[in-house]
């Protein structure tokens, strides 16, 4: 943010100040134009006979979901879901699992069996004590060493520990006890097993993306020997009609994308359109959430290109009243913006516009959208707040950071700008409920800047930048920077817990809208998880994308 004086030339000698800009030396899009060649898709359009077969396909896995023993059942729900497709069967999942928590079987003693119970009915927010698991420890309170010879209730075990509170140190003796034993044992076990525990250490199903899940597990699924094929069948076409339709919507927001030209205007910021539709995919992958998606894709990606404005380009002069021109929300303050801050500020001023008339013909009421620009005018401020501590010179302590640097990393804004594209479910009251500061917001924030922080700051350090969440513990608690990364990751880990409490405790708004905080949650452990998979999207999250949107999966 210096300025260099520099001598004009000319019969009148003045000085004209020259900006010095940084640079953050982002790659550019390694997509390019290749989504533009999609055109929307209606999964309720495909030709008779595909549908036709599908409908065949479901109406028979209805009817064994229904229909299954009490056990047989609860295998089939994992499957179904683990496959992708229990947005197909909501209601008879939630009846049986229903009926299941009623009817808990105390005297079950099969490990995988009592655990894959318990973590479905936290999942669906059941209160489920986990003294269920005190079967399997022996007199000194420790877990049975013959345990070790199951390794599928081993699996299931762990998976069930990450749906943990805080006090449950029976779960946590678990998790110590099946990561150490799973990490010994994955060398000696033969597939689709060890390919199951390979990923469950990597990735814990809780932690997941469903379509990354979905795809992963249909190939898991389809090598084990007992699969039923009339569900992988119905997995599988169900996969490549909803892969037909998301690629459809980022054809939509590509060509948006196009008509901005911001790789040309904006030159400075990171071009990840692509990217972004991939996060909010993770967020919700529905079909009934096709409105929301591309609401909220279009607002990350604004949201990244001002981040950029205020972290690598701005001046602070420019940065304030662009802020201003953001508390007014009045397209009449452009004219006060340098060329560059204009295109930006026009198309996040269209969008919000463009949406409130489409929430108005659709009869939603129009407060959705007010709540979504206050929580963008709050990202905004947040933003400023860095950008004055980076021209002060000014660092805070740890305690003056985290509430400021949670706001900046945008989860706030994105739970409240999640909720305007979705249906009845949202109410008055959840956007309210969103602006309280719940414990389940705050911990995903905590969870979005703490692993952003680990994994970026050394980059961010390569230019002039404030200092991140790791420099400023170290320096203020005289601690090295693996000591500060392992007490950061506690408190992710914590904050995992007060996402799992949350869950099974809410009554102030439904699953449905707790599910995006947490999908949130889940796409920046995975985008961010050892690098920033999103500002260097070129390598593990091009994977990503390609298996999820490029590649069908072969019937």
């Amino acid at each position: 943010m210096a300025a260099i004086l520099q001598a004009s030339s000319g019969p009148c000698s003045s000085f004209v100040p020259e900006i010095t800009r940084r640079s953050g030396n982002y790659h550019p899009s390694i997509w390019g134009d290749q989504f533009l060649a999609y055109n929307s898709f209606d999964p309720a359009k495909t030709d008779a006979n595909t549908e036709e077969h599908f409908h065949q396909l479901k109406e028979e896995v209805k009817k064994m979901l229904v229909e299954a023993a009490p056990n047989q059942q609860l295998n089939l729900i994992d499957d179904i879901q683990r496959l992708g497709v229990a947005y197909h069967f909501e209601a008879e999942i939630g009846a049986a699992l229903q009926r299941m928590n009623v009817i808990f079987q105390e005297n079950d003693d099969d490990l995988h069996t009592v655990s894959l119970r318990f973590r479905l009915l936290r999942q669906h927010g059941y209160n489920v004590s986990s003294d269920v698991f005190r079967k399997f420890m022996d007199h000194n309170g420790k877990f049975k060493e013959c345990l070790i010879s199951d390794p599928r209730g081993m699996l299931s075990l762990y998976e069930a520990t990450h749906f943990r509170v805080h006090g449950e140190d029976i779960l946590e003796d678990a998790l110590e006890f099946t990561t150490s034993h799973l990490e010994r044992l994955k060398s000696h076990l033969k597939n689709p097993l060890a390919a199951q525990v390979v990923r469950a250490l990597k990735y814990p199903i809780h932690k997941g993306l469903n379509r990354l899940g979905a795809r992963h597990y249909i190939s898991i699924y389809q090598e084990d020997d007992s699969h039923n094929k009339v569900l992988l069948n119905f997995a599988k076409l169900d996969f490549n009609l909803l892969q037909k339709m998301h690629q459809g919507e980022l054809g939509h927001i590509t060509r948006w994308w196009k008509k901005l030209n911001f790789a040309k205007k904006l030159p400075f910021t990171r071009d990840r359109v692509v990217e972004c539709y991939f996060w909010i995919l993770g967020v919700y992958f529905e079909p009934q959430y096709l409105t929301a998606r591309r609401f909220l894709t279009r607002v990350i990606y604004l949201a990244s290109m001002i981040d950029d404005i205020y972290d690598v380009y701005g001046t602070l002069e420019e940065l304030l009243a662009f802020t201003d021109a953001i508390e007014r929300w009045d397209i009449s303050t452009i004219d006060h913006l340098p060329e560059y801050m204009r295109v930006c500020y026009q198309a996040l001023f269209d969008l919000y516009s463009e949406t409130e008339e489409e929430m108005t013909k659709a009869g939603r009421p129009s407060y959705r959208l007010q709540y979504a620009k206050d929580s963008f005018k709050e990202l905004c401020r947040a933003y400023l707040a860095e950008a004055k501590w980076l021209h002060d010179g000014f660092v805070p302590k740890i305690e003056e950071y985290m509430p400021v640097a949670m706001l900046s990393g945008a989860y706030k804004m994105l739970t409240t700008n999640s909720f305007v594209g979705m249906g009845d479910v949202v109410t008055k009251e959840a956007f309210d409920w969103v602006f309280s500061d719940p414990l389940i917001v705050k911990a995903a924030s905590v969870i979005c800047r703490l692993t952003d922080d680990m994994v970026g700051h050394e980059f961010e350090h390569k230019r002039e930048h404030i200092d991140s969440a790791v420099e400023i513990y170290m320096k203020q608690y005289g601690v090295t920077k693996q000591e500060t990364y392992a007490e950061f990751r506690k408190q992710i880990t914590n904050a995992w817990k007060d996402m799992n409490q949350e869950c099974q405790r809410s009554t102030a708004v439904e699953m449905p809208l707790l599910t995006r905080v947490f999908n949130l949650a889940r796409v920046i452990n995975l985008l961010y998880d050892e690098e920033d998979g999103y500002t260097k999207s070129s390598t593990r999250t091009k994977d990503f994308i390609t298996s999820v949107l490029i590649d069908a999966v072969r019937i």
